[in-house]
């Protein structure tokens, strides 16, 4: 964002309502004027009507021959609860996009985070679904090409010599929270209590297909300032696992229970699973995307003193805090790491609707644009309830040699694949 962009945004961004208006504004004032050429850094593939979703997994399999996709027969509407999801993945070859293998078809699914598809492990998949209007999960090994029924929904996983882990919590609530990122199953959510004592962030053991709940909504709000506990609907989403699995990360976040559920407060957390103990990471009540590294640090997107930046945190010391390339990465977006050092970033459409990634490398302080492209209109979120938009999600794959997110710029979705530059060590 330029200048007057960033202070205009920071005007309107406590309003959700006022900044969507004002964006559509703004960017249709720029529709009239021809559209902008768009710019790769290297030679791009794809395959239209598939799509992987959030930013915070790698469809790539651990030797990198393996995509996972989610093939999708809508693209402008909400699904409606019998309408599924494809899931499988592409042979690759050297990095280039062969023929899609259907494993699956997902019952409870979304744009923005689709089934949450992603590796257990070489040969295994895992992936949400409803069975007779239930939500769990299934683990899909295609060696053998059978499938094991956990008995809840996932989010993130991580698995060891020793541990086989997800979390989860209610995608019900989520749903009733934030339309678009959960599910229209009933999964004991408890919408009728602001913060129940037993709903909140789960860990499961997918060796036994049990969980126990971590920390509950009840036990966060009385963590928080009394104006939050009375009016307030509390929730949890976006959890991830460190490379390590000592640390469960997520979002903490309340909405008013009545009126603009969009005014979300929200909390960067993390539970230690080594030590029992709860870290909150000072962002200043924002946060909304974040992916971890090999360090214990993790990159996440947050608003520090009024401006939108991609910030730094070492679980060696959350309170000094690194801001990376604060002149580049001035605006909300997702990212993924390359190497320990070096990530990438995306943004959402501009003025001219051009979505941009960037390269960012935290040692130099510098982000080089690797692709700026064209994000159709028809394309962006209609209002709080129809979240079609497809974000570009930048996902890389273990090596750090290649780059695959999603895109829209073809009048449909796509999956696309591009090749980066060696990853710094």
């Amino acid at each position: 964002m330029n200048k007057l962009e960033s202070t205009i945004y920071n005007l309107v961004r406590k309003n959700p309502a006022l900044k969507q208006f004002v964006r559509n504004m703004y960017q249709g004032i720029f529709d009239l004027l021809p559209r902008k050429k768009e710019y790769f850094a290297s030679p791009y593939q794809y395959r239209e009507g598939f799509f992987f979703g959030f930013h915070d997994v790698t469809p790539f399999s651990f030797d990198e021959t393996k995509l996972l996709a989610n093939q999708n027969r809508l693209d402008l509407r909400m699904p409606l609860p019998t309408e599924g999801l494809d899931v499988g993945y592409f042979d690759l070859e050297q990095g280039l996009i062969k023929d899609f293998h259907r494993v699956d078809t997902s019952y409870a699914w979304n744009y923005h985070k689709g089934c949450r598809l992603q590796w257990l492990d070489k040969n295994r998949m895992i992936y949400n679904t409803a069975i007779a209007n239930r939500l769990m999960s299934k683990i899909h090994d295609l060696s053998i090409g059978e499938y094991q029924v956990i008995d809840c929904s996932i989010d993130a996983v991580y698995q060891d010599e020793q541990r086989s882990l997800a979390s989860s919590f209610s995608y019900e609530r989520l749903e009733r929270c934030m339309p678009g990122y959960g599910y229209p199953y009933r999964d004991g959510g408890k919408l009728d209590d602001p913060a129940p004592k037993d709903s909140g962030l789960l860990l499961v053991d997918l060796k036994e297909n049990t969980s126990e709940l971590l920390i509950s909504l009840s036990e966060l709000a009385q963590m928080e300032d009394e104006s939050y506990r009375q009016g307030y609907m509390h929730f949890v989403t976006h959890s991830e696992f460190s490379k390590d699995g000592r640390y469960l990360s997520f979002l903490y976040r309340k909405i008013p229970t009545d009126g603009d559920y969009m005014r979300r407060h929200t909390k960067i957390m993390i539970y230690d699973l080594r030590d029992r103990r709860l870290i909150t990471l000072p962002t200043q009540e924002s946060g909304s995307h974040y992916v971890w590294n090999n360090r214990n640090q993790l990159i996440a997107s947050c608003i520090i003193n009024g401006n939108s930046c991609h910030v730094l945190y070492d679980m060696k010391d959350v309170d000094h805090y690194q801001i990376i390339a604060g002149d580049v990465l001035n605006s909300d977006g997702h990212q993924s790491f390359i190497s320990d050092t070096s990530f990438v970033a995306d943004t959402y459409p501009d003025k001219y609707r051009m979505a941009k990634i960037y390269k960012a490398d935290i040692n130099t302080q510098s982000a080089d644009l690797l692709l700026s492209i064209y994000s159709p209109k028809e394309f962006q979120t209609k209002d709080f309830k129809c979240h079609i938009a497809c974000d570009l999600h930048p996902r890389v794959s273990p090596s750090g040699k290649y780059l695959c997110f999603d895109s829209p710029r073809t009048g449909k979705r796509g999956l696309y694949i591009m090749p980066l530059s060696a990853p710094a060590m």
